[in-house]
């Protein structure tokens, strides 16, 4: 296991060390909603109601280029016509597939649950401005110098022993006892489904479970 030294160290390093595609096909296995909804040491951070009859949640990288994808590509549609009308319940998982993404989780879980997805979005967005650059510390502090970090916290957050063994902890989780083996990977009621989803496809799996 990468120690959170090692973490710091490789931080400094070519983002070479951030590509991350993984070429592994995700086995076809269903999970139990309810081991899925036992959150991590730092709790989940969920939008949309409690009881929603559809529950998604994604695990995923940072520095994951079909995660970023996702997000840019899919996301907002998701968001606007299933989680803001109450219908869908979604919760993002850490599972980061290197140092920088790591650091990317600890810094958007250090400013409490507020700030947990607009700092992701963030990550997500700008992903080619600072997970593939030459200097990628120096660009994520730039990002999250915009989001209202100072040097002493951004710092701060990435020397956080607690915050660095819980992220891990999700991960690790979501490996052993969920195999989760590529990011995205989502968790949909239980129903295992990888890769990059469109909107289209995520719609044919969730309107038969909404009754539509």
């Amino acid at each position: 296991m990468i120690t959170r030294r090692q973490t710091l160290q490789l931080l400094g390093t070519a983002a070479a060390t951030a590509l991350i595609a993984t070429s592994f096909p995700a086995l076809a296995q269903n999970v139990a909603p309810a081991d899925l909804a036992v959150p991590g040491p730092l709790g989940d951070v969920a939008l949309g109601p409690e009881d929603a009859k559809v529950t998604i949640i994604e695990y995923a990288s940072l520095t994951c280029s079909h995660c970023a994808a996702f997000h840019k590509e899919t996301w907002p549609e998701l968001k606007k016509r299933y989680i803001d009308t109450g219908k869908v319940r979604f919760i993002l998982r850490e599972f980061p597939l290197d140092p920088l993404a790591t650091a990317g989780f600890m810094l958007a879980r250090c400013d409490g649950n507020d700030k947990y997805y607009p700092i992701t979005d963030l990550l997500f967005d700008q992903q080619r401005n600072w997970a593939f650059t030459d200097k990628p510390l120096d660009a994520l502090r730039g990002l999250m110098r915009q989001a209202g970090f100072s040097q002493e916290k951004f710092d701060a957050c990435l020397k956080d022993q607690k915050l660095y063994d819980a992220v891990n902890a999700v991960k690790n989780r979501g490996m052993e006892q969920f195999r989760v083996d590529s990011t995205p990977t989502f968790f949909i009621n239980g129903e295992r489904h990888a890769g990059n989803l469109s909107i289209n496809e995520l719609e044919e799996i969730i309107k038969p479970k909404l009754g539509e």
